[in-house]
């Protein structure tokens, strides 16, 4: 009995400890918005990529690579059928071997809406040369009235040209179609009614015809007058961070010369959705066309500035003009000292973008011809070129 009462008290003195409680899974808060901001901030970094650098920078001194190595690549668009064919018709153009000419010749392509009032000029610039030039002239508005032998007849089948309309376009491609026919036709280039020479014939024969590039104007300008212009109806095949400005006075050989005859892709791009007024924007066709198509097709085989001076200092619509009052040695002597290409933005920044004039890797002058002069000053061009070697580099 003793024993029983023994076990029965020392029972009731015995405390039950509680059992195990349940482990949480909670997380501190911070945690959970510290990895919802990452998360956005990637899906954001991956949809809407960084326009410049400066941003990436914060995160890594290492930029943009950084944070484009974490993220799956995009995936690649597919490309249409007319797409495949225009890059294949490109890439064999551009491969094919150079067949060089025994008598290599400078096409000279003039693009003018009537007669040309500096032919005695250019008559004095081509004598003596013949059979290393050839002439061609687009004649927009009236058939020209010539008082050189070298162009006489020299006529290419021309129709209207309209001022920042395709068919300035249309009127530069059918120039290089015509002088294609002749196989000799090394170098093309393009200029106006208002255009001068300003080295000797000798030296921009021999500058052009010994390069491995064509002088095509082409600078990326993020203003109102540059990719303010594009259309979104370009896509797929453009998209904005391929369009490109410049001027439209080139100087090309012959592979780009029959590219851009051969295009048609890219062309109809800009006939139908680049044009003034076009969703409210002046969209100059002239201006982006050939830079816009160089730049995907062959960027490495342009120089991205033309040999042609214009003066656009005075930020007008239109360049500076020339009088015969303004020519001068001092003036072709300043612009055929000119060894470096600047182009200006046209946002509120007004970026100034330089890069030296370079032939075959060599710093040289940029310019070989000029515009905008007036007929008026033709007197005074012809005294002062009487000897071009006197101004020539």
């Amino acid at each position: 009995m003793k024993t029983g009462q023994k076990w029965q008290l020392d029972m009731g003195d015995m405390k039950i400890l509680p059992g195990p409680r349940p482990r949480t899974t909670k997380r501190p808060l911070w945690i959970i918005i510290l990895v919802s901001m990452v998360s956005v901030f990637l899906i954001c970094a991956y949809i809407y990529p960084p326009s410049g650098t400066g941003a990436c920078y914060i995160f890594s001194s290492k930029g943009c690579k950084v944070i484009t190595d974490w993220l799956p690549p995009a995936p690649a668009r597919e490309y249409s059928d007319a797409e495949i064919a225009s890059r294949i018709v490109i890439r064999e153009i551009l491969n094919t071997p150079f067949v060089t000419s025994n008598t290599p010749k400078i096409a000279f392509l003039f693009l003018t809406p009537g007669s040309l009032p500096f032919e005695k000029l250019w008559d004095k610039f081509f004598h003596g040369h013949e059979g290393k030039f050839s002439v061609y002239v687009h004649a927009s508005k009236e058939k020209p009235m010539h008082v050189s032998r070298y162009f006489a007849g020299r006529e290419t089948h021309s129709n209207e040209v309209i001022w920042g309309k395709i068919s300035m376009v249309d009127a530069e491609r059918r120039l290089l179609a015509n002088a294609l026919h002749d196989p000799d036709n090394q170098h093309f280039v393009l200029l106006s009614d208002s255009c001068v020479p300003l080295h000797n014939f000798d030296y921009i024969y021999q500058y052009l015809i010994n390069t491995n590039i064509s002088y095509v104007d082409c600078f990326n300008d993020p203003g109102p007058h540059g990719n303010g212009r594009y259309s979104e109806h370009m896509l797929p095949e453009i998209e904005m961070k391929d369009f490109r400005k410049g001027a439209q006075w080139f100087s090309m050989k012959r592979q780009h010369a029959l590219i851009v005859v051969a295009d048609n892709l890219y062309y109809s791009k800009f006939r139908d959705y680049c044009k003034p007024g076009l969703e409210g924007h002046n969209c100059i066709a002239d201006e982006h066309y050939l830079p816009t198509f160089f730049h995907m097709t062959d960027p490495g085989g342009i120089a991205n500035w033309s040999i042609t001076h214009v003066d656009w200092s005075e930020r007008k619509w239109h360049p500076k003009s020339y009088g015969a009052q303004d020519v001068t040695y001092e003036l072709l002597q300043n612009i055929t000292s000119i060894d470096v290409s600047v182009h200006v933005t046209s946002d509120e920044r007004k970026e100034v973008q330089r890069w030296p004039c370079l032939w075959n890797g060599v710093q040289r002058p940029c310019y070989l011809f000029a515009r905008k002069f007036y007929p008026e000053a033709l007197n005074n061009l012809l005294n002062l070129f009487s000897n071009y070697s006197s101004i020539s580099a």
